[in-house]
């Protein structure tokens, strides 16, 4: 599988930004936000904490581009998943992005490298290019075909949407 990253606010500092300063002025209540997240996460088996924060994810997704073309795409992504969603952890930290790298099987140095080099800087910023072009405006997005899929959704959804248009389970 393909994981396209689609950034929501690649303007988020290093250091992250609260969720209150993220959605300021669009009247988002952001309790019940997170407590419909975190009830979809737990009706799916998927670990999700409460968070204050957001953090950039652009070196997160340069380091899970290259993953994939190690064959630890998936294994990237599902540890990436938990370090964000799980731990609460700020995936920007270099620090941080190494310990994913290593728990899902990479080598340290080289994700290092990948990193310094930002080597896989143009792929990420073509699936950027996409994203803005396709309209995507939230994470997760499930496209296929010239149906969507937004927020968080319950797996049958997600089966619906495969069936549909005749994607095999893997």
């Amino acid at each position: 599988m393909k994981w396209t990253h689609f950034p929501l606010h690649p303007e988020t500092p290093p250091e992250g930004r609260s969720l209150a300063d993220l959605f300021r002025g669009r009247g988002v209540n952001i309790p019940r936000m997170l407590a419909r997240m975190k009830q979809v996460a737990a009706e799916e088996g998927l670990p999700f904490e409460d968070r204050e924060y957001t953090y950039n994810s652009r070196m997160a997704q340069e380091l899970g581009t290259w993953a994939e073309t190690q064959g630890k795409g998936d294994a990237f992504h599902h540890t990436a998943f938990h370090t964000y969603f799980a731990d609460g952890k700020n995936i920007a930290q270099e620090s941080v992005l190494l310990e994913m790298a290593e728990t899902a099987g990479l080598s340290k140095e080289a994700a290092r490298d990948v990193l310094n080099t930002r080597s896989f800087a143009a792929a990420v910023d073509r699936d950027w290019t996409r994203s803005r072009e396709m309209g995507v405006t939230a994470v997760p997005t499930f496209l296929t075909g010239f149906q969507r899929l937004t927020g968080a959704q319950p797996y049958d959804a997600l089966e619906k949407l495969m069936a549909m248009n005749r994607i095999p389970r893997r």
